[in-house]
């Protein structure tokens, strides 16, 4: 497993969604986004999956998967590859339900502040009429890769 810096945990709390890559049963990626509800600095992260669909066919047949995060403003991201392992509805965590849960109501809470301060009327709150999590995906991390530009990044990253 790889341990993830504190930049990397920071760049994932960040976000609100994740793109997962899996590979299906002819080696294809499929890409799905998913909600991160959990990151152990020693290198596993934990991804609410909603559906039982082909992400969940895929890990059951192969458990690579990547983790792609993106923030646009700060102009950084990472990809995250590993291993996926199953982890049944029944047996996620009280804690980890409840961060979901937490997830889902500040995404609710900041689409109506948004809809308030651009005086626009609206009943469509998407997050609202999310089904409860099926699985959760946990993550072990084998390799990252930094998707920042090297340009961009602080000087004494740079050096070699």
């Amino acid at each position: 497993m790889k341990k993830l810096s504190k930049d990397i945990i920071s760049c994932l709390e960040r976000q609100r969604i994740a793109i997962i890559s899996t590979l299906d049963a002819k080696k294809r990626i499929h890409c799905s986004v998913k909600g991160i509800v959990g990151i152990d600095e020693a290198g596993k992260v934990y991804v609410i999956d909603l559906y039982c669909r082909n992400t969940f066919k895929n890990l059951k047949d192969d458990p690579t998967i990547s983790v792609t995060v993106v923030d646009e403003a700060r102009f950084e991201g990472y990809t995250l590859k590993g291993k996926a392992k199953i982890v049944e509805r029944d047996k996620i965590e009280d804690h980890i339900m409840k961060g979901w849960e937490t997830k889902v109501i500040e995404r609710i809470s900041s689409r109506v502040i948004k809809n308030i301060q651009v005086s626009r009327k609206t009943h469509h709150h998407p997050e609202s009429r999310l089904p409860q999590p099926r699985y959760l995906i946990a993550i072990e991390v084998e390799d990252i890769v930094d998707l920042t530009p090297t340009h961009l990044k602080p000087p004494a990253f740079n050096k070699k």
